[in-house]
């Protein structure tokens, strides 16, 4: 099984991308399974399950939550996660049978606040983040014995399958073989800024991402 761990819909604030068209990028591009993960929501995962198609690719639903410190996405969910603190989303994700991940450790955690105990797989690999970021979130997992997963983060279709690790057995996940990944174009986070400074209707914002690339912005 060829996965991607980490992928956003129109239901994230700074996404806009049509779950049908995921579906069908992620099928061309050799994936089997593919988590829709979207910030504090499960409704693009039980959407994109909805519409998928393909008897061959598996929507896992997910949700990436914006914890009190930090974000931490639970998969196999049934359930929109109401809770916002650490511990207690955990518990609520375990609750419904589902898999922790902490996602990006180096980017926006209070790691020295974190308990991993309730940590099933650390996000050793996004591909939105450089590569030395990406060396520690791997030593981070070494060091606490946590399997290693990758995930494109993909907010833009060119994203998708960007990062994908790969199972023997897909009905263990705490035992992925490898992962393979590389880089987001430059463009992608300005993109996805540029859609949440839409979307939230910050002009601040939106002022703030022309001004960074108006030329690839516009286009």
């Amino acid at each position: 099984m060829v996965i991607d761990f980490h992928t956003h819909t129109h239901h994230s604030y700074d996404c806009m991308m049509d779950p049908e068209k995921v579906l069908k990028l992620a099928k061309e591009r050799g994936l089997n399974a593919i988590v829709v993960n979207d910030h504090d929501t499960i409704r693009g995962g039980l959407e994109c399950a909805a519409k998928n198609k393909y008897s061959d690719l598996q929507v896992i639903v997910g949700a990436e939550i914006k914890t009190d410190i930090g974000d931490l996405t639970g998969i196999f969910l049934k359930e929109e996660i109401r809770s916002r603190k650490y511990t207690e989303v955990i518990a609520e994700i375990k609750k419904q049978g589902g898999i922790t991940i902490l996602n990006h450790p180096f980017v926006g955690h209070k790691l020295g606040e974190m308990n991993f105990d309730g940590i099933d797989l650390i996000e050793g690999y996004n591909g939105r983040l450089t590569e030395a970021q990406n060396e520690k979130s791997i030593e981070l997992a070494r060091k606490l014995g946590k399997p290693v997963i990758a995930g494109s983060d993909s907010h833009t279709y060119g994203e998708i399958g960007n990062c994908r690790t790969f199972y023997n057995d897909p009905a263990d996940w705490l035992s992925p073989l490898r992962s393979e990944h590389k880089p987001c174009s430059p463009w992608a986070p300005i993109q996805s800024q540029f859609v949440k400074s839409v979307k939230r209707m910050d002009p601040v914002l939106f002022v703030k991402v022309l001004l960074s690339a108006p030329g690839k912005l516009l286009k």
